[in-house]
Order: structure tokens, then sequence, then C-alpha cells
């Protein structure tokens, strides 16, 4: 698997059912979301300008892709409704092309742009770890076959040292029905 097959895998909707365990709280939080991916050109304005953002030469963007979601969450035993959306663009390592950076126009851990390290490891998992602001992200993404794929995401100390929250979540390929 390279950053080519991960996303082309990752394409299409998604129904997700996660569990978080927000360990600071003492909280569980079950939620479910609709995930959209879908592709972006290397020579989409949104892709030039996050690349430019960070000071990276577009033309190294390779398979960038916009992702949305919106879900329920049980968070205060109250059912509420998110969404949002994000721009990710791989920048392979010239030297492997299974690790590189990841810019986001938005992170995971903090709703700010990010860059993350990843590397996709010999059984196919997608690894990427992201520092922020006041937190550090690690995130596992591996497919158990085309339509079903888990992920695993440990919200850590800035440090690293400690888990503040860790979560576990099934996501199923939305398949069109052929009436």
């Amino acid at each position: 698997m390279d950053m080519t097959k991960f996303v082309e895998l990752s394409l299409g909707s998604w129904r997700s059912q996660r569990s978080a365990h927000h360990l600071a709280f003492r909280h569980f939080e079950e939620v479910t979301s609709s995930i959209d991916i879908i592709a972006l050109k290397e020579s989409d304005s949104e892709v030039i300008s996050l690349c430019q953002s960070y000071k990276i030469d577009p033309t190294l963007a390779a398979h960038p892709f916009r992702m949305s979601w919106q879900g329920e969450t049980d968070w205060d035993d109250l059912e509420s409704t998110f969404e949002g959306t994000t721009i990710l663009v791989p920048i392979p390592d010239l030297d492997n092309p299974k690790a590189g950076r990841l810019l986001r126009d938005q992170g995971y851990a903090e709703t700010i742009p990010s860059v993350g390290q990843y590397q996709i490891t010999e059984d196919g998992t997608f690894v990427l770890k992201t520092a922020y602001d006041r937190a550090m992200a690690e995130e596992k993404i591996w497919f158990v076959n085309p339509n079903f794929r888990l992920r695993i995401s440990l919200i850590k100390t800035s440090q690293g040292s400690g888990v503040v929250t860790a979560s576990f979540s099934s996501e199923t390929r939305i398949l069109e029905s052929k009436s």
C-alpha cells in the first residue's frame, strides 16, 4: 500500500460509528457520522493556497482530497449534531513514497491548520502523527476490505506523555444500490 492506493480506497461516502473515551473527563461518548471523501486536483486553487501557506511547492502535492462530515454525539447526555470539512494534501517524501507530510486546513485535535507526519506500514496501516499547540494526535487507519476500515485515534498531551482521549471507529462504505 502507498498513498495513491490509500487515497483511492478512501474515496467515497462512509458511515462511521465511533466510541471515544475522554480520560481527562472520565466520560464515554458515542458518535455516529457520515463522511464524504472526494478527490481534488493538484491544480485546485484551495490545494495551491494551502501549500503556499506552508511555503511548500504545490507541484509536490500528491492525491489531495476533501473530507466532509456530519454526525451526532451523545456528549453531555444531549443528542447534538456537528459538521465540518477539511482539505488534506499529502506531500510524499522524495526518497520514500510510503511516508511524508499531510497538510490540513483544519486539524483533528484542534481546529487550526496543521501539518502531520504520515507513514504507511508494511501491513498497509496509515499512521499519522500531528503536533498541535496544546495537544498531539496519533491516528491509525487500516482497511479490513475495500468497503470496511478501522481507525483509532489518540489525543495526547502536547509533550506526548499522557493520553487525554482514545477513540475507536469502524467505517463502512455506503454503496450505491442497483435497482
